[in-house]
């Protein structure tokens, strides 16, 4: 089994894939591929918000998904760290706040950086990485 995920394991996911542009790497990092963000780090925004509180979520990751039905499977079981919000109804991407992220293994986040990446790349590229990576079928 793979350790437990850290918020740095998200970062050089992110960076370790090809094409790939960060904007803000200071402070809410924005991971993109061919101008498409794949990864990034948001802002408090109200619709991500402590259920008892109403404090704003100050550490929220957005990650891409390939499909409605890749969402749901990560946000379904609610004890699982991924959420979402009606704000990202309809939207490809899952929530994840940075303080849950040792929920998860490396292995488990990397693979989900990794796709996110392939959700938002061209199909060139997508294939391009799977051919080298020896994961095209």
């Amino acid at each position: 089994m793979s350790r437990r995920a850290t918020i740095d394991d998200i970062h050089d996911a992110a960076r370790g894939m090809p094409h790939v542009t960060v904007y803000r790497p200071e402070s809410n990092p924005v991971y993109q591929v061919g101008s498409k963000s794949f990864v990034f780090f948001r802002t408090a925004r109200p619709d991500a918000a402590d259920p008892e509180t109403g404090e704003r979520y100050q550490d929220v990751i957005v990650i891409w998904v390939s499909s409605e039905g890749d969402k749901l499977a990560l946000v379904q079981d609610e004890s699982s760290p991924f959420f979402t919000t009606p704000h990202f109804d309809g939207h490809p991407s899952v929530l994840l706040r940075a303080s849950r992220v040792g929920e998860v293994s490396r292995e488990e986040i990397v693979e989900l950086v990794q796709d996110a990446w392939l959700a938002q790349a061209s199909r060139r590229r997508g294939e391009v990485w799977l051919r080298e990576h020896h994961l095209d079928g």
